[in-house]
C-alpha cells in the first residue's frame, strides 16, 4: 500500500519510474559484469605476460652461460633489469636451486633467499601463484633453468596485484563513462516514450484505464444506435452489436476494409468519404438507416466515427400514416358525396317521386356494398381486408376502379405471425399506390402515356391467396407499364416516374419481401401495364428477391 501511494498517479508516470529503475539496474549489472570480466581478463593477461617472460629467460643460452661463471649476478642483474623495463612487469628474479637471489629490482635483496614457493619448479614444473613478497602481493610464475638434464637455476617473473588493480581502475573509469552515457540515453528514451504514452492515456492510471474500458464495453453494448469506428486505412476498428445488426456484418468484420464488407455502393461511398455526412438515408437489403459520419483528427492516424439509426420502422409508420391520411380524405370526400346524394333523395321525395328516390338510394348502396362483400368474403385476414377497402376508397376518388380477382381467397387464421401485418401493409399498400398512380395517369393521358391509351378505363386488379405454403400477392394495372431498360432499376432507391422526393415505395417493398424470405417479380399485365407478383413463404425460408423484366 505504501509503495502504491509513493508511485506517481498516472500510468505513464508509474511506467517511467519502473523503466528508469529497470534501466539503472541493467546498466549497473552490465557495469559490474564488465568490471568482473575486465579484472579477470587483466589477471589472465598478466599471467600470460609473466609466464612468457619467465620461460623466455629460462630458455636463454646467455642465462645458462652466466650461471656457469663464478659471479652470475654481475651478468644476470643488468640483463634482468633490462627485460623488466622493456616488458613493464614488476620484477624478474633469477636464483640458484637453493632460492638465493642472483637478481632483484632492489639490489640490496641480491644474495638473500627468495620469498615464495619453489618446490614445483625444482621438480621441473612451471607454476603460477599469488604471493606477498618484498614488493607486496604479486602474481608470479616460477620456472626451472635447465643445463642438460640438471636444474641449475630458477626464474621467477611477476607483476604486483596493485598494478593489475590500477589497470582495472583505469578501465573502470572508461566503463563508468560508458555506463553513465548508456543510463542517460536510456533515461531520455524512457522519458520520450512515456511522454508520448502520457498524451495517449491523458494522464490516467491503470485503474482508471481499466474502469474506462469496462464502461466503454458496457456503453457499446447498451447503446441502441449503431456505432462504427474506422481507422485511417478505412478498416473497421470497432463496431457494437447494434451496428453489426444494422449492417448485417459477421463477427469477423473487425479489421476488414469497408469496401470488403459487401455493403451497398452508396453506403460504402458514404463510409469512405473524408468529409462528414449528416443524416443521410441509405438502404441495406433489410433496413432503412440514417448515417452520420464524423472524421477524427489528431494522433498518428485519421479515422472516422459513424453512427447508424434504424429508420425502417419509421418509414413503415410513415407509409401507414400516409394511408391513414388517404383514408381520411376519402372519407371526407365520401361524406360530401353522401350529403349530395341524401339531398337528392330528399328532393325526389319532396317532388313526390318516392319510387325513384328508393331506386337511387338502393343503387348507391348496392355499388358500395358489392366491393365490401367481395373483399370480406374472400379475405378473412382483417389487416388485408381493411387495407383493400381503404385503398379501394382512395382509388375511387381518383377515378380508378380497384377490383379483387375472382381467385382471391384467404381464410381467417390462415396467415401465421410471419410475415408481420406491418410488412403486409408495406408491401401491398405501396404496390397498390403505384398501380393507382399508373392507372390514373394512363386514363388522363399523363406524361409518357401513349395517346391511344389515354381516356381508357383505369383499373387495378389485386390478387391475394395462399397456395403451396406461400402467400401470393399480385397487383396489376392498366398503366403505361415499365420499360425494359428500367426493369433492373425499378427497386433502386430514388427510381420514380413522379418527380423528385419519391421513389422509396418499391425499395421498401423489396426490403419487406427480403426480410420475410420471399420473392418479388415484375412482369407485364394482360391489360398492358405493370404486374408485380410477391410470394411470401408461410414458413421460414432463405431470403431473396428477384426481378424479371416485362
Amino acid at each position: 500500500m505504501r509503495l502504491s501511494r509513493a508511485l506517481p498517479r498516472s500510468l505513464a508516470g508509474q511506467l517511467f519510474v519502473m523503466q528508469a529503475l529497470l534501466v539503472a539496474a541493467v546498466v549497473a549489472g552490465c557495469a559490474f559484469f564488465a568490471y568482473a570480466s575486465g579484472r579477470s581478463q587483466a589477471e589472465t593477461t598478466a599471467v600470460r605476460q609473466v609466464r612468457a617472460v619467465a620461460l623466455a629467460m629460462a630458455e636463454s643460452p646467455s642465462v645458462r652461460e652466466a650461471i656457469r661463471t663464478p659471479d652470475p649476478s654481475s651478468v644476470l642483474q643488468p640483463y634482468a633489469e633490462r627485460v623488466r623495463e622493456e616488458t613493464g612487469i614488476a620484477f624478474v628474479t633469477i636464483m640458484n636451486p637453493q632460492g638465493v637471489r642472483w637478481t632483484h629490482p632492489d639490489p640490496t635483496q641480491i644474495g638473500r633467499a627468495f620469498i615464495g614457493h619453489t618446490e614445483g619448479a625444482l621438480l621441473g614444473e612451471t607454476f603460477e601463484e599469488t604471493y606477498a613478497g618484498t614488493l607486496g602481493p604479486s602474481i608470479r610464475v616460477v620456472t626451472p633453468v635447465r643445463d642438460g638434464d640438471r636444474i641449475v637455476g630458477l626464474v621467477s617473473a611477476g607483476i604486483t596485484v596493485q598494478r593489475v588493480s590500477t589497470q582495472v581502475r583505469e578501465q573502470l573509469g572508461a566503463l563508468g563513462t560508458a555506463a553513465g552515457a548508456a543510463l542517460a540515453i536510456g533515461a531520455l528514451g524512457t522519458y520520450v516514450i512515456n511522454a508520448r504514452l502520457r498524451r495517449h492515456t491523458h494522464g490516467m492510471n491503470a485503474r482508471e484505464l481499466s474502469r474506462m474500458h469496462t464502461y466503454h464495453e458496457a456503453t457499446l453494448h447498451a447503446v441502441r444506435e449503431g456505432l462504427l469506428m474506422l481507422d485511417g486505412q478505412r478498416r473497421v476498428a470497432l463496431v457494437n452489436d447494434a451496428g453489426r445488426e444494422l449492417l448485417g456484418l459477421t463477427p469477423g468484420s473487425v479489421g476488414r476494409r469497408v469496401d470488403e464488407l459487401a455493403l451497398p455502393a452508396p453506403l460504402t461511398g458514404a463510409l469512405l468519404a473524408s468529409e462528414p455526412r449528416v443524416d443521410e438515408v441509405h438502404l441495406t437489403a433489410d433496413r432503412v438507416i440514417v448515417v452520420n459520419t464524423s472524421p477524427v483528427v489528431g494522433g498518428e492516424r485519421r479515422g472516422t466515427v459513424v453512427t447508424l439509426r434504424d429508420h425502417t420502422e419509421l418509414q413503415a409508420l410513415s407509409g401507414e400514416l400516409d394511408s391513414e391520411r388517404g383514408f381520411t380524405q376519402a372519407l371526407r370526400s365520401q361524406a360530401h358525396e353522401a350529403a349530395n346524394r341524401l339531398h337528392t333523395v330528399v328532393s325526389l321525395i319532396e317532388l313526390g317521386r318516392a319510387q325513384e328516390a328508393v331506386d337511387f338510394a338502393t343503387a348507391e348502396l348496392e355499388l358500395a356494398q358489392a366491393l365490401t362483400d367481395r373483399v370480406v368474403g374472400a379475405v378473412g385476414e382483417p389487416v388485408l381486408a381493411a387495407l383493400l377497402l381503404g385503398k379501394a376508397a382512395q382509388a375511387n376518388e381518383r377515378g380508378v376502379e380497384l377490383v379483387l380477382a375472382d381467385d382471391s381467397v384467404i381464410d381467417d387464421g390462415a396467415l401465421p405471425s410471419s410475415p408481420a401485418p406491418r410488412d403486409l401493409v408495406t408491401i401491398l399498400g405501396n404496390l397498390i399506390d403505384n398501380a393507382v398512380d399508373a392507372a390514373s395517369e394512363a386514363a388522363t393521358g399523363g406524361a409518357g402515356v401513349p395517346a391511344q391509351r389515354a381516356a381508357t378505363r383505369a383499373l387495378v386488379t389485386v390478387t391475394a391467396r395462399t397456395e403451396s405454403g406461400e402467400l401470393l400477392l399480385r397487383v396489376a394495372d392498366t398503366g403505361a407499364g415499365i420499360g425494359e431498360g428500367d426493369a433492373d432499376e425499378v427497386f433502386r432507391r430514388g427510381w420514380t416516374t413522379h418527380g423528385t422526393g419519391r421513389g422509396l415505395g418499391l425499395t421498401l417493398v423489396r426490403q419487406a419481401v427480403h426480410r420475410n424470405g420471399g420473392t418479388v417479380t415484375l412482369g407485364r399485365a394482360a391489360e398492358g401495364g405493370a404486374e408485380f407478383t410477391v410470394r411470401l413463404p408461410l414458413t421460414g425460408r432463405t431470403a431473396g428477391s428477384e426481378v424479371v423484366a416485362p
